[in-house]
């Protein structure tokens, strides 16, 4: 798990959950969206290439793993 710093700002998809499963298979992958109406499950091509570019931005923004292990242990001390 990596987390963005605070600084970054907000970001496309934040406040919603994704969960990007990918397979060996590109044309395999799948994005689940937890939506207030149920579960949202997407895989057409060009969905998916939308989900890519958000979650590789989302990727080089974050802390690296063990910078963001640092931020959940503070932030699991103030609670």
């Amino acid at each position: 798990m990596r987390v963005p710093p605070f600084t970054a700002g907000g970001f496309p998809g934040s406040g919603q959950s994704i969960f990007y499963s990918h397979d060996p298979i590109p044309q395999l992958d799948t994005v689940h969206l937890d939506q207030s109406h149920g579960p949202v499950f997407l895989d057409a091509e060009a969905q998916l290439d939308m989900y890519r570019v958000l979650l590789d931005r989302l990727d080089s923004r974050a802390l690296a793993p063990d910078k963001s292990r640092d931020v959940i242990h503070h932030l699991i001390r103030d609670l």
